[in-house]
């Protein structure tokens, strides 16, 4: 039950601050999207609830129907998705913007935590030890790499990169023989030079400005070097809430979505950067001490999976925003503006804390 309280507490204190961040980078543009963050930010903290309460084993029964969901829904978005910023990664449904890529990434991380355990009555162990190369490696990526690519196509090269990262995360905690995690990062190493055909033309201007951000200062290069102002500008103590003038006078673009660190770096300097990583910190060492806890395989490859993701997707957000790695355009978790990502963020958080209340096999 402490976890659950200082989970949740953790959640809000985060969301608040991005809350905070949302209106302060917006309300001169007289908009009211800290209003709708503020309804996400309820909406999500009812789905932690909901899923705290849900026993998350029955997701092993349901993890090939959700598999089949979430490719359902990234093929409807082709048909029916809105299209915004020449992105078509969102269905409409009703007042609410919703991106099936942000569910897809939890539910497969449902579908490797069940692909490389197992369940009976007086036996949870995982089968990754007893899995040759075709169903140690090909086999599990095949299935990850379907929706992988429909994520990419829409395009989404952060969200497809992250389902990428979270598969091999799994695939390294699920005890898959290590010599086919080196065969399989040196096939992808070997690939990168045809992965590279293949990109649009504005995904390899992200590459090579992250290289160099100043051969294009005023073009592909613009929102890096503005990000990179704003954050060194906020010094050690910060300019102070609606005082930063990066996002205030507009020259950050999407200061609110995918760089609102540099916002509220450059609001709260480099001692608020500080505690907002210390919080994010304690968020997922609860989450990965929820896997050691419990005596169940599967919740534990799903507790590590969900709290690895988190930390990837946080890491490289962050890094992206300082030029430590390339943009990709994706949310910070509880953070950036953006109602599936801070529902799917509260629900995966919900499912950790239904974890550790479980405790026990199957």
């Amino acid at each position: 039950m402490a976890s659950q309280w200082k989970i949740l507490l953790i959640a809000v204190l985060i969301a608040a601050i991005g809350i905070l961040s949302i209106y302060s980078s917006t309300y001169q543009k007289e908009t009211k999207l800290w209003q709708h963050q503020f309804i996400w930010f309820i909406l999500g903290v009812f789905s932690f609830f909901i899923l705290s309460n849900f026993d998350y084993r029955r997701l092993w029964d349901g993890t090939y129907f959700l598999y089949l969901f979430a490719l359902a829904l990234l093929a409807v978005v082709f048909i029916t998705g809105a299209v915004r910023m020449g992105a078509q990664r969102w269905l409409r449904i009703a007042w609410f913007n919703f991106q099936p890529s942000e569910l897809a990434k939890l539910i497969l991380v449902i579908f490797l935590a069940r692909y490389f355990s197992r369940k009976s009555e007086y036996d949870v162990s995982l089968l990754s030890g007893k899995f040759g190369i075709f169903r140690g490696l090909i086999l599990p990526f095949i299935f990850i790499a379907i929706p992988m690519f429909l994520i990419i196509e829409q395009p989404d090269l952060g969200s497809g990169a992250m389902v990428f990262f979270i598969f091999i995360a799994m695939f390294y905690l699920s005890g898959v023989r290590l010599r086919y995690v080196f065969i399989f990062s040196l096939v992808i190493a070997l690939s990168l030079p045809v992965f590279w055909q293949f990109l649009r033309g504005y995904q390899k201007e992200r590459l090579l400005v992250f290289l160099n951000p100043n051969i294009d200062p005023l073009g592909a290069g613009y929102t890096l070097v503005q990000s990179k102002i704003a954050i060194g500008s906020g010094g050690f103590w910060g300019k102070g809430w609606l005082a930063g003038t990066q996002s205030q006078l507009r020259f950050l673009p999407e200061s609110h979505t995918d760089f609102i660190f540099a916002t509220f770096a450059e609001e709260w300097g480099f001692l608020g950067g500080g505690v907002l990583l210390l919080l994010y910190y304690f968020l997922i060492r609860e989450g990965l001490l929820i896997g050691q806890r419990t005596n169940d395989n599967f919740g534990r490859l799903l507790s590590w999976g969900i709290s690895l993701g988190l930390t990837i997707q946080i890491s490289v957000n962050i890094a992206m925003t300082m030029g430590l790695m390339p943009i990709v355009g994706l949310p910070l978790p509880l953070m950036s503006y953006g109602g599936s990502s801070m529902l799917v963020t509260f629900a995966s958080l919900g499912i950790l804390v239904n974890i550790d209340k479980r405790r026990a096999v199957f």
